[in-house]
């Protein structure tokens, strides 16, 4: 028995993909409603304003020192957050921190994110022995933790920002890799795919049209957990000295710098690690709450 045109359409409905400023209207509705995750927004975009608006809003200059007020503590008179090893003020060297510390976060993972998807994604869409010589090569990275494979290649290269930046991205680019070509095996094999393929369609119209738009969701939203991950890591090649050289400041390096105050003044020395974990969980509360918002299944 034919269903009636009615319940024909009502029954094609769900089937209809929805156009991405719809998806990404509701995406946005979720976060709205998550309130961890819009609180997590909220200290990021203090600190991020706070770290672009520095030279503005910072109350002293960030390399101006005088021993005369060394390691004064938090509260003191002019100095809120008290002074660093060589009297710099410590509010105004935070804030300049967080351009350096933020953008050690932010540059590696978007060079990862594009390298990666397009890597993987390629290898995913071709298949066969370029597919399995591909992951197995990137497999070797696998073999180390990214903490000490972070530090042995900045460490081949040489101690320097721009090093650490290249380190880090080499570290991130095996795991967007291995979900960018995941996402891409299963969707290839999908009956829409084969049907463009027999259509005509070339392999890069295809990739385009078809598989980007399912691949990227994934992606992306590996991509942002891996923010917070990619900060403490160029803050620890900047404690170990690997990474932005003195006396620029850094959280990592400012902390490392501090360590010899740890014991005449805890609190002061502790205020760039401070700024390390609260930055890092909020990147981290963003991510999940930004995972949570795009999952499909709800």
């Amino acid at each position: 028995m034919s269903a009636s045109p009615a319940l024909t359409s009502t029954l094609a409905a769900p089937t209809i993909v929805a156009p991405s400023r719809s998806f990404w209207t509701v995406v946005m509705r979720q976060l709205r409603h998550d309130p961890v995750a819009m609180f997590a927004a909220f200290v990021l975009l203090l600190i991020i304003g706070a770290a672009v608006f520095a030279p503005w809003i910072a109350p002293d200059d960030a390399y101006k020192a005088s021993m005369l007020k060394r390691l004064l503590p938090i509260g003191s008179p002019d100095h809120i957050l008290g002074t660093d090893e060589l009297g710099r003020d410590m509010l105004t060297r935070l804030m300049y921190g967080g351009r350096l510390s933020l953008l050690m976060g932010v540059v590696p993972v978007l060079a990862a994110f594009f390298i990666g998807t397009t890597i993987g994604v390629t290898a995913g869409y071709v298949g066969g022995r370029a597919n399995m010589i591909t992951m197995r090569m990137l497999d070797v990275f696998y073999a180390f933790p990214s903490v000490l494979l972070a530090v042995a290649i900045a460490g081949a290269l040489g101690p320097g920002m721009s090093n650490s930046l290249i380190a880090l991205t080499l570290v991130f680019v095996p795991q967007v890799v291995r979900i960018a070509e995941s996402v891409t095996t299963q969707v290839r094999r999908l009956d829409y795919i084969e049907a463009a393929r027999m259509s005509g369609a070339s392999a890069m119209s295809i990739i385009r049209v078809h598989v980007l738009g399912n691949v990227l969701g994934p992606v992306f939203v590996y991509a942002t957990g891996l923010l917070s991950v990619s900060m403490i890591l160029g803050s620890g090649l900047s404690f170990l000295g690997l990474g932005v050289k003195p006396p620029e400041p850094e959280w990592g390096l400012m902390l490392n710098t501090l360590r010899s105050a740890i014991f005449r003044n805890p609190l002061v020395a502790a205020l760039p690690g401070a700024m390390i974990f609260f930055t890092s969980i909020a990147f981290n509360l963003l991510a999940d709450g930004v995972r949570s918002a795009m999952d499909i299944r709800k």
